[in-house]
């Protein structure tokens, strides 16, 4: 005959420990270990041992801590708009049990398509990627059967060759808007600064300014746009060589970020050249440094702490449900219009 009434010593007996330790297990005594805490209460629920007769096993067993890597090239600086953006992925992937661990990618892992040498893959269960910008080695991370997700990506990475999900800002339309600002303001001769092969953002900040002009039946003038490979960080004087080369200057710069707004309002300073009055100059992000900068930068805002939790609800989902289609997402971005184009040009 079945036995009507399941008591705490039927747990114990079917696992092989002590009643004690059972109890203990059931009650959330700290000194368990969670792993046999979670053995008896998922033997409790088999049995349907009291109120675990009704409850699912899923919703009350603990889990152990889930690990999700960082791989990024260049770990963002305070300033810089994934610094707020990690913090606020953080923040989210804590809250629901993960552990962020931060790999720096260097050169020679790139060239090499190596694996950074601290990096355990059977440890890891997500990977973020951002400021990786290598085509190749972003399809090999694809390529490790993780759920990883990309906060913008190489420039020249088709969207459907990435077998990852992928965030952006939306940089096209925030870059069209400023520029097209600055034309009915009456400027037609205008240069964009950036690498646009850098990575996909300023590959569509690039876009943006060319449908600008464009819908203005305006042609984009090369000799007025610095658009090579950028080294303004590790060379003081790079932009104010740039500026020097050309023979004739615009009367407004789009700048591919704010960085790169700021390095070359000083250059033109250099030149004793004023701003807006001589040439307007404006960038992208809303870093801290366009509110400080005089005049304040012209530039487009991005919310970057909203788009850590996008970010983390695409990986968690990704992590969940692996087969999903991927997901290229672009967060909305505002225009900021300041001091540093105010100037209305007369014809």
């Amino acid at each position: 005959m079945a036995k009507d009434k399941i008591t705490i010593q039927d747990i114990a007996d079917s696992l092989g420990i002590s009643r004690n330790t059972a109890s203990k297990a059931l009650n959330g005594v700290e000194s368990i270990p969670d792993e046999t805490r979670n053995k008896v209460i998922k033997k409790a629920i088999e049995l349907k041992y009291k109120q675990f007769a009704f409850v699912d096993s899923e919703s009350i067993l603990q889990k152990n801590p889930g690990n999700i890597t960082l791989f990024t090239c260049n770990l963002p600086m305070s300033t810089h708009f994934g610094y707020m953006l990690l913090n606020g992925l953080e923040i989210k992937i804590s809250s629901e049990g993960y552990n962020l661990s931060i790999h720096i990618v260097r050169e020679a892992d790139i060239n090499t398509l190596s694996l950074p040498n601290n990096f355990e893959l059977s440890k890891v269960d997500g990977i973020i990627c951002i400021e990786m910008f290598d085509k190749k080695y972003s399809e090999m991370v694809c390529n490790l059967g993780i759920p990883t997700i990309f906060i913008d990506a190489a420039a020249d990475v088709f969207y459907s060759d990435l077998k990852a999900d992928l965030l952006l800002m939306e940089n096209e339309y925030g870059t069209y808007a400023v520029t097209k600002k600055l034309i009915e303001d009456g400027h037609t001769k205008l240069g964009f600064v950036g690498d646009y092969n850098h990575c996909k953002s300023f590959n569509e900040r690039w876009v943006g300014f060319n449908r600008a002009l464009t819908m203005s039946k305006l042609e984009t003038n090369m000799s007025l746009c610095v658009i090579e490979e950028d080294r303004y960080f590790s060379e003081p004087n790079w932009m104010d060589r740039q500026l020097n080369k050309m023979k004739e200057l615009p009367t407004a710069f789009v700048c591919a970020n704010d960085f790169i707004a700021v390095s070359v309002m000083k250059a033109l300073r250099n030149k004793n050249i004023q701003i807006p009055n001589d040439i307007a100059v404006c960038g992208f992000d809303d870093a801290p440094e366009s509110r400080i900068v005089e005049p304040h930068l012209t530039t487009v805002h991005i919310s970057n702490s909203e788009m850590g939790n996008i970010a983390a609800d695409m990986l968690l989902s990704r992590i969940k449900t692996p087969t999903k289609p991927y997901q290229i997402t672009h967060v909305k971005t505002e225009p900021m219009f300041r001091e540093s184009t105010r100037k209305k040009l007369s014809n």
